[in-house]
């Protein structure tokens, strides 16, 4: 095993051990070379592996960094993608036990469902339309397994892209029928707004943003499938959560989606 193969395998032991224990640790950058984002990558595919291994089912793809700010926070000039799996879809308004995501933040975005492969080299933002079957209002759950959020790009990466569960919209709207770039988004916390913004703060529009997503999944050998629920990125500043909170957010022309949290845990338990 190569330096490089042994550092992805420590630093996935350390993150699907968070995972397990439901217990945060320590950053993973300082276990592989230098902002060295493929192998970041590296140990978000090994962790993937490992859920499908355990039964679960890729059910789509979430991208992260769709901010310029947030970009330049993390000394990056690109989005990031992480896997989505059965497991963590929630449906609207189910409740989510307290502790399922770590270290939970919410933001909301909007959702496209594919009806098409993509799996050209360059997509433009047609092929992508052509694809879609329907968007989706959607409220992201992130969170970290890395103690206290404290993570580079190739921490977020590696932890897939932190990523923690996902709600959508029921009421299925066709492209045809959205100016996306427009669409105004308001989430809201027992009525009370939190965070708001629009399309265009998502890569200027979120049909862009799944653009990179085709591009770059395509290269990779794993392009998006028919099927495919792509989670296009933020709309706006992301959102802390408490035990007890229920989010709602409305997006113009896509409806609203409610993300409902625990006060226990999966078990019962106070965390």
């Amino acid at each position: 095993m190569s330096t490089v193969d042994d550092a992805v395998a420590r630093a996935a032991e350390r993150l699907d051990a968070a995972r397990l224990t439901g217990v945060p640790c320590a950053p993973v950058r300082d276990l592989l070379p230098p902002g060295d984002l493929e192998a970041a990558y590296a140990v978000q595919s090994l962790l993937g592996e490992r859920r499908i291994a355990e039964g679960r089912r890729i059910t789509g793809w979430k991208i992260g960094l769709t901010s310029a700010a947030v970009q330049a926070q993390l000394g990056v000039d690109r989005p990031d993608f992480g896997r989505l799996t059965d497991d963590t879809a929630v449906p609207d308004g189910a409740e989510i036990p307290w502790g399922t995501v770590p270290q939970a933040r919410a933001e909301a975005e909007v959702a496209l469902v594919l009806e098409h492969d993509l799996v050209h080299e360059r997509h433009t933002v047609a092929d992508v339309i052509r694809a879609t079957a329907f968007a989706l209002p959607a409220v992201e759950v992130v969170g970290s397994r890395i103690r206290d959020w404290d993570i580079s790009a190739v921490d977020t990466i590696a932890d897939n892209a932190s990523s923690g569960a996902y709600v959508l919209g029921t009421r299925p709207v066709s492209l045809r029928d959205l100016d996306l770039r427009t669409a105004g988004m308001v989430l809201e916390r027992r009525g009370e707004p939190v965070s708001t913004g629009a399309g265009a703060a998502c890569l200027g529009n979120p049909l862009h943003a799944a653009v990179w997503l085709a591009d770059t999944l395509a290269r990779l050998g794993r392009p998006l499938r028919a099927g495919d629920t792509v989670l296009t990125g933020a709309l706006g500043p992301m959102t802390t959560v408490e035990p007890g909170d229920v989010l709602e957010a409305r997006i113009d022309g896509l409806g609203s989606v409610r993300a409902a949290f625990g006060r226990t845990g999966p078990e019962g338990d106070t965390r």
